[in-house]
């Protein structure tokens, strides 16, 4: 209530942040006036002028009005278009580094233009993120006018480039590209063997278009660049796959009997305890079952009761008793699917020792503690012992994602077929992203699923994600049409703050409140009730749907009353701009699987406005509110007439999975006749709290993601410095020495013990020890050991190795064997990385299980993840040195085979239509253990397919 009062006196903060803006629009309209009269050399000549300043030490901020005047005259000149003031104001707020909510229509590409001018003033150069390549192309074709008239340079990332053109793209005062391409060319270049082929400047100035996609939805996955493991994956899938579909149909067998059941129980006893209990069992079996649902529909009442039950036998840990009976619990709130002991043994036959994975740990500590064995012994062990465990892991992991696969994800919701292969649906704009592939096995098992050839595993060589990207820049700044509800993701996440940036014209769009009905079938029957009397007025209409499947269905229930429409999905996605620049056209009805067209404006034709303009449908509630003002904001647009209104029922998952008790209270005292619709301010208000709390529910998995991926991205900046030093060209000579001397060292100390003679020391061991590290014949003869201590031994075994590596200098040449320890040291970085990024990726995949036995997940995660990766510096060294002591003249045609082998397997992936399609091979696989393409002689495994 103070907050209240104390936002009349003073305004909001959004009011107070645009109030301190107006003087600085006051000082741009005013210059206005004097750019008018200038001619078209002298405006360029600003550009000029504005560097001269900069260099004198004027900033930004200082030539921020006269630079702003200057584009807006421009672009009356070039675009014909002249910037609003609330154009303005969007240009200041994206130049202090903040996102700018601005609705659909209000120009924010145009608003663009004043930051990045200004910005790209320094020569640093600035980047503009888009959603896909289209935008980017266009927007570089259309805006380019303006910044090449003031003598910049723009130009576009895309899809297809080489490097070349991405560096001369780079190197332009303004790129536009889309974020995958910025992101996947970062990883590129900290994979490359010469800083002269790296194609990114540094990251100084960003703005993100559509940034509450780019930022919070895309950010959910991380962009990966992965290479072919040698595993058989898809044989897994073939084999695990008869046993999941058992699996389930044993389960539908089962849930169906349940329900049975129930249902006589309800008719004869009532709502009796047994009778919830086995409710609950079909709730967590199947919770989609449609008579569940339908049941649920028809009694409100009996969900309120069902989630109190479930809450209470969870809080008293008696689930597992609910769920033995069962094969699987899903739970579509968290998105998981899991194996009861039940399900277990379907799957395994019955034996345990299948689906128990080992534990590594204990098994590499039984093989550290035998004396009986050497160390090369003991290392063969270790390696079957990883390789047991690696096989028990990987069978179990298929047959959960496999599960996963046939309960949760559903074809033409989530993906669809296309050309024999399964595409993604982006679940915010059902868009088809050809090239994205999900992560983890899941992409697999859904191809196995739908019998489709599965792809072969990828293991990933680099990754980062959206989050930590973006946060590399020095400034960034977005702008989108709806941002405001996730403002304080972005404070916390991006230290983003979100300004509304008032409509040009006042927004005069009619928003009707939700209505609500028990079934889909009711619903979607007065859906197409009021489309129809809309339609035959010649209003046109955009019906927003929440997957393929419903635009279809509605699609069908239309053309059964011969009413024509267009539909848009993810299948005819190549039409898009065509179906939505008609869409507000006299008599036009569109449907739309969460995608209105961005992009693309729609205009009203003649007449539309009289009839009361767009109106728009929404046949459910997003999770996200941000996709619903979506799909409201393409009509009403710069004062226009337009209408909304949204249709639920309480079958939709919005209302079912999220809507809680109040929801079902609030139904209940209202009460629901069939057919007719529940209109009311608390429904509207209760929705808008289930949205709320999936919102909150959905970053706190965001952020939980990310604190993990710090710790990652921590170590991947070590390695990426690491790398970038040592193709600085300068000489790594002192620090091989540096490395060989503490190896030396440590072999010393393993096998020398002072307080022994030397006659019982383990002679055999140190001998095999200095051979697998520097090859060396050590002699340990009387004389030898005479008087030993650990620091001689150590100085002894350092003095051979050192003139071993100064004989193999002299054989390479200098300057030769400078080269060689560069390529070494960045191949042996490069491989024992992408070995790390796996490891750590089983940690992550356990590491929720510790917090059974009391520990913070993060905290073990942190401190597991910090000693391998210190183990892998340990290797580092040591392997770049064992090679270096082993390498051998080869023949220089071999190392550029083997650079371009590694380069054509790389597979990159997250969503986008710009994302890479995986690499087919155009050649005959080479056999492991057939002779290299590349002529070295040695068998293939030993070489490039190392």
């Amino acid at each position: 209530m103070i907050g209240n009062i104390l936002k009349k006196v003073f305004g909001s903060k959004n009011e107070r942040e645009l109030n301190k803006l107006k003087p600085v629009v006051e000082q741009i309209n005013a210059l206005e006036p004097e750019m008018q009269a200038l001619s078209d050399d002298q405006l360029k000549a600003k550009t000029h002028g504005f560097k001269e300043r900069i260099d004198q030490g004027a900033t930004l901020d200082e030539l921020l009005p006269e630079a702003f005047a200057v584009v807006r005259e421009v672009s009356v000149r070039t675009l014909k278009m002249r910037h609003f003031d609330v154009q303005l104001i969007g240009g200041i707020v994206l130049h202090q580094g903040k996102i700018a909510e601005m609705k659909t229509g209000e120009g924010k590409t145009l608003a663009a233009t004043l930051p990045l001018y200004l910005n790209a003033l320094s020569g640093r150069g600035v980047h503009v993120v888009t959603v896909n390549d289209y935008l980017a192309r266009r927007d570089t074709e259309w805006m380019g006018s303006i910044y090449n008239f003031l003598g910049l340079s723009v130009a576009t990332v895309v899809h297809g480039l080489d490097d070349s053109q991405r560096q001369e793209a780079y190197n332009a005062d303004i790129t536009y590209g889309t974020n995958n391409e910025f992101g996947f060319d970062y990883l590129r270049d900290n994979m490359k063997f010469a800083l002269e082929s790296m194609v990114q400047r540094e990251l100084h100035y960003a703005i993100v278009d559509e940034v509450d996609s780019i930022l919070v939805d895309e950010a959910r996955t991380p962009l990966i660049i992965s290479g072919p493991v040698e595993q058989a994956g898809d044989r897994l899938y073939e084999e695990v796959k008869p046993q999941v579909i058992k699996l389930k149909q044993h389960q539908d067998r089962l849930v169906l009997t349940i329900m049975d059941e129930t249902l006589k129980g309800l008719e004869e006893e009532g709502e009796t305890d047994g009778a919830l209990e086995l409710l609950l069992k079909v709730k967590r079996g199947d919770p989609k079952n449609p008579r569940f649902l339908d049941l649920i529909a028809k009694q409100p009442g009996l969900k309120k009761k069902l989630e109190k039950l479930e809450g209470q036998l969870s809080t008293e840990k008696l689930l597992p008793q609910i769920d033995q009976d069962l094969l699987c619990t899903i739970d579509e709130s968290q998105n998981l699917v899991e194996l009861t002991e039940k399900g277990l043994k379907l799957i395994y036959g019955g034996h345990a020792d299948d689906y128990v994975v080992p534990d590594l740990d204990e098994e590499l500590q039984k093989v550290d503690e035998d004396d009986q064995m050497t160390d090369m012994e003991k290392r063969i062990q270790r390696r079957k012992a990883e390789a047991s465990y690696r096989e028990a892991s990987e069978r179990f992991h298929v047959t959960r994602q496999l599960i996963k696969a046939y309960w949760l994800f559903s074809k033409d919701v989530h993906y669809v077929l296309k050309d024999g292969q399964v595409v993604i649906v982006d679940e915010f704009t059902g868009r088809m992203m050809p090239g994205r592939r999900w992560s983890d096995g899941l992409h697999q098992a859904v191809e196995a699923k739908e019998g489709v050839t599965v792809a072969e595993e990828n293991q990933t060589l680099a990754t980062i994600t959206f989050q930590n990207y973006f946060r590399m820049y020095d400034k960034l700044a977005g702008m989108t049409g709806t941002a405001d509800t996730e403002a304080a993701e972005f404070k916390k996440i991006y230290d983003l703050d979100v300004i509304v940036i008032p409509t040009n014209e006042p927004m005069i769009r009619l928003d009707y409140p939700d209505a609500i009905y028990k079934t889909e079938a009711e619903k979607f029957k007065a859906a197409v009730e009021e489309i129809k009397q809309l339609h035959n007025n010649g209003q046109p209409v955009l019906v927003g749907t929440i997957s393929i499947e419903k635009s279809e269905k509605l699609s069908q229930m239309l053309t059964k009353d011969r009413i024509k429409h267009e539909v848009l999905h993810a299948k005819n996605h190549e039409r898009e701009a065509e179906i939505v620049a008609m869409a507000g056209q006299k008599g036009h009805l569109t449907i739309s699987t969460n995608m209105a067209g961005r992009g693309t404006d729609i205009v009203l034709g003649q007449g539309v406005k009289e009839l009361g303009g767009l109106h728009i449908i929404g046949t459910e509630r997003h999770e996200s509110r941000r996709v619903d003002n979506q799909l409201r904001g393409r009509s009403g647009r710069q004062g226009d007439q337009g209408s909304s209104r949204f249709y639920l029922a309480m079958e939709d998952d919005l209302l079912r999975i999220f809507g809680g008790e109040r929801m079902s209270s609030i139904m209940e005292r209202l009460g629901m006749e069939e057919g007719e619709p529940i209109e009311h301010g608390m429904i509207s208000k209760a929705i808008e709290n289930a949205q709320r709390k999936v919102e909150a529910h959905n970053f706190e998995i965001r952020k939980q993601l990310l604190k993990y991926d710090d710790v990652m991205n921590q170590q991947r900046e070590v390695i990426y410095k690491q790398r970038r030093e040592t193709l600085t060209g300068e000489s790594l000579k002192p620090a091989i020495e540096e490395m060989i001397r503490e190896l030396s060292e440590k072999i010393a100390e393993k096998f020398v013990d002072e307080k022994v003679l030397p006659e019982e020391w383990d002679w055999k061991g140190l001998r095999e020890a200095a051979y697998l590290q520097f090859g060396l014949h050590l002699k340990t003869d009387r004389d030898t050991m005479d008087g030993l201590t650990t620091d001689g031994l150590a100085e002894s075994i350092f003095d051979s190795a050192m003139k071993t590596y100064e004989e193999k200098e002299t054989i390479f040449g200098a300057e030769e064997f400078r080269h060689l320890e560069q390529t070494i040291v960045l191949q042996v970085v490069d491989n024992l990385w992408k070995e790390h990024l796996l490891a750590m990726d089983h940690l992550k995949e356990g590491i929720g299980l510790r917090g059974y036995a009391q520990q913070d997940p993060l905290v073990v995660y942190k401190k597991e993840g910090f000693e391998m990766f210190m183990d892998m510096i340990e290797r580092i060294k040591e392997e770049t040195v064992r090679f270096l002591f082993r390498v051998q003249i080869a023949r220089p045609e071999g190392m550029v085979a083997k650079e371009k082998t590694k380069q054509d397997q790389l597979v990159f992936s997250h969503g986008g239509e710009a994302a890479r399609q995986p690499v087919r091979r155009s050649k005959k696989k080479v056999g492991r253990n057939q002779p290299c393409p590349c002529g070295s002689g040695k068998k293939y495994k030993k070489c490039c397919g190392r």
